[in-house]
C-alpha cells in the first residue's frame, strides 16, 4: 500500500482529510547550508552543494514525504547586501518565497554565530508574516556551552515558533525537524505524485550539476561571473541520452581557465557532471560542453528566467 493509499484509508478516501501538504522556505545567510539541509530532508540530492557561497542562484523545490504530510522544501539563495543585478535578482527570490510559504524556516551557522552576514536577514525578517522557526545548523562544529549560549541569543531575537539544534551534514536532529515540518504543513491534498523528489526538469538540473562542478573545480571569483544552460536534451535509440550545455563566461580569459590547458579543466568537469546527470537521469548520458564568451550574460533577461529568477530592471 502507497503512502497516498495509507492515508486514504484514515480518512473518507478523498486524501484531502487525513494528508498534508504545505511550502516551507529555507533562508538564510550565504553558505549556512541550506542546500545540505534541503538535501537530507528529501533524503536525495536536489540542490548544488559547494563550499563557496552563494551557490543556489534561483529558488530549489525539495519533496519530502513523512507519513502522510508532503513538505514541499524551497531552497532559496543566500541573503546578503546586493550589489550587482544578479545578487538583487537572487535577494528579491528568496524574501518572495519567504512571504509566499506556509512557513519559514531561519538557518543559522551555529559556528559562525551571529555575525554581520545576518544583518540583512534580521533587517527584513520582522515584514515575514508567516510561522518562523529558527534552525542552528553544524552543531557537530560547536561546543555545548557556545551552543547554549547562541540559544539564549536567537531566542532573545524574536519569539520564534520552535528552535531547532541540528547538523544537516551528519543528520543529527534532522528526524526531529523533520517530524515537525510534517505536522506543520497544513491539512491538503499532495501537489505531486508521492516519488517524486523535485519539481526541476531534468534539463535544469543538469544545468545545476556542471554549475557545480564548475564551483568546485575553478578559483574564488571566477565560478561567480558564468552561468550554464542545457541548450539540447536528446534520446537516442540505444536508450542513452545525449545532452548538450553552454557554460557562458564574461571575458575570453575565463573561457581559457575553464577549458584548461590542452582542454584538462573542462574535460575533467566534463567527466565529473556526466557521471552525475547520468545517475540523476537513470540512463548513460553522452555530455557535450561548450564554452561561450557573452560579456553580459548577467544583464539578459533570458538567462534569469533559465535560473527561475525574476529580472530586476534596475
Amino acid at each position: 500500500m502507497s503512502k497516498r493509499e495509507e492515508a486514504d484509508a484514515i480518512g473518507d478516501g478523498t486524501g484531502n482529510d487525513a494528508t498534508r501538504c504545505g511550502f516551507v522556505a529555507l533562508i538564510g545567510a550565504p553558505n549556512s547550508g541550506k542546500s545540505t539541509l534541503t538535501n537530507a530532508l528529501v533524503g536525495a540530492k536536489v540542490a548544488i552543494v559547494t563550499h563557496k557561497a552563494q551557490t543556489t542562484r534561483g529558488p530549489v523545490r525539495g519533496i519530502a514525504l513523512v507519513g502522510a504530510s508532503q513538505i514541499i522544501l524551497v531552497d532559496t539563495p543566500g541573503i546578503f547586501q546586493p550589489k550587482r543585478r544578479l545578487d538583487r535578482a537572487m535577494f528579491g527570490a528568496a524574501w518572495d518565497r519567504a512571504g509566499d510559504a506556509d512557513l519559514v524556516a531561519l538557518v543559522i551557522d551555529a559556528q559562525r554565530g551571529l555575525d554581520q552576514s545576518l544583518d540583512p536577514l534580521f533587517k527584513h525578517l520582522p515584514e515575514v508574516r508567516r510561522p518562523i522557526v529558527a534552525i542552528l545548523n553544524k552543531i557537530d562544529q560547536v561546543s555545548k556551552p557556545e551552543l547554549l549560549r547562541l540559544t539564549a541569543e536567537v531566542s532573545a531575537i524574536r519569539p520564534f515558533d520552535r528552535i531547532f539544534m541540528l547538523s544537516a551534514l551528519t543528520g543529527d536532529g534532522v528526524a526531529d525537524l523533520r517530524s515537525y515540518l510534517a505536522e506543520a504543513v497544513p491539512p491538503g491534498p499532495w501537489l505531486f505524485p508521492e516519488d517524486q523528489l523535485s519539481d526541476v526538469s531534468l534539463r535544469h538540473a543538469a544545468a545545476e550539476i556542471t554549475r557545480e562542478k564548475l564551483f568546485l573545480r575553478l578559483h574564488e571569483e571566477l565560478p561567480y561571473s558564468l552561468t550554464v544552460e542545457t541548450t539540447d536534451w536528446k534520446e537516442l535509440k540505444d536508450g542513452s541520452v545525449r545532452v548538450e550545455q553552454t557554460i557562458y563566461v564574461m571575458r575570453d580569459s575565463q573561457k581559457k581557465i575553464v577549458l584548461g590547458a590542452k582542454g584538462a579543466t573542462i574535460k575533467a568537469i566534463s567527466m565529473a557532471s556526466r557521471e552525475e546527470i547520468g545517475e540523476m537521469a537513470g540512463t548513460p548520458v553522452h555530455l557535450f560542453l561548450f564554452v561561450k564568451v557573452r560579456e553580459h550574460w548577467s544583464d539578459d533577461p533570458e538567462r534569469y528566467r533559465e535560473m527561475g529568477l525574476d529580472y530586476p530592471k534596475k
